[in-house]
């Protein structure tokens, strides 16, 4: 019960919602708990709990386009800007407040999908990384 507990605190934490799911984590790392599952369970959710910020900023642009709210050709010029300096911007998508509209606009200019997965799994697992380093260097 208590991965799954880790699983949906991970996965609502990292949507646009409010809350953080590291406390969580240490307090199932003190209570002795596999540490590499508890990083697998915890980055999996984070990590598709911003998939689904990506989709909510994919369909806000479709609805945007479609109401005439932005332009196709603004829009491609932020796809491109992305696609040059934004990508790298996904590594800091484990921060707190900016993290999760970076995920939000990564959707709306629909950037790659699987590439999104990559770059934002590879932050969410350096996150808990760093927790479970503290962690370890405060017992």
């Amino acid at each position: 019960m208590e991965l799954l507990s880790l699983l949906g605190i991970s996965f609502a934490s990292a949507t646009l919602l409010p809350g953080g799911s590291e406390a969580f984590f240490l307090y199932l790392l003190d209570q002795k708990l596999n540490p590499y599952t508890l990083l697998t369970i915890a980055t999996l959710g984070n990590t598709l709990g911003s998939f689904v910020n990506y989709i909510l900023g994919k369909y806000a642009s479709d609805f945007s386009l479609s109401k005439g709210y932005i332009k196709a050709k603004h829009q491609h010029k932020a796809t491109l800007l992305f696609e040059r300096y934004g990508m790298w911007s996904l590594l800091f998508s484990w921060l707190p407040i900016i993290g999760d509209p970076l995920t939000f606009v990564a959707g709306v200019v629909r950037y790659t999908w699987w590439k999104f997965l990559l770059i934002v799994s590879i932050a969410k697992l350096a996150r808990y990384l760093f927790v479970y380093a503290g962690f370890l260097a405060w017992i």
